[in-house]
């Protein structure tokens, strides 16, 4: 419909010529409150972001020669954590002499740590040499 024939129905009606999509040919356009029509789309964002879920990254530090019962407590946080979707940064904290020791030695070390977690999950970030030490990341698997 032509726009002046539009807007001569909306003047009528007592309502707003809304344009819907602009960018569809030809545009479309409705006949309503303006009013009502900013206060369904505040709505639907904030229906929107309430759906949303943001994930976070939980870090979990150990060091070389961690015991197994805090190893195992750790574990459990960890299990807990990729329950409820977030996302787990691993540290195996070096100092001194320990920076300069054998990869495949840390990662064994790190394994200790990742046997011991319940929960399914997939290795995000493989294990990397970080300025405090070696650091892998892990997300719940599918």
């Amino acid at each position: 419909m032509p726009l002046n024939d539009a807007l001569k129905k909306a003047q009528d009606a007592g309502l707003d010529l809304i344009e819907i999509s602009p960018n569809a040919i030809p545009p479309i356009a409705k006949i309503m409150d303006f009013g009502k029509y900013q206060y369904e789309e505040k709505k639907k964002t904030k229906v929107a972001k309430t759906k949303l879920k943001t994930v976070e990254i939980k870090t979990i530090q150990v060091k070389i020669g961690t015991g197994e019962h805090d190893l195992a407590l750790k574990a459990a946080k960890a299990s807990e954590w990729l329950k409820e979707g977030n996302r787990i940064k691993l540290d195996l904290f070096l100092k001194g002499r320990s920076k300069y020791m054998d990869m495949k030695f840390l990662k064994e070390r790190l394994d200790r740590m990742l046997v011991l977690i319940t929960e399914k999950y997939k290795i995000a970030d493989e294990p990397k040499k970080s300025p405090k030490g070696v650091t892998v990341i892990l997300e719940k698997a599918n």
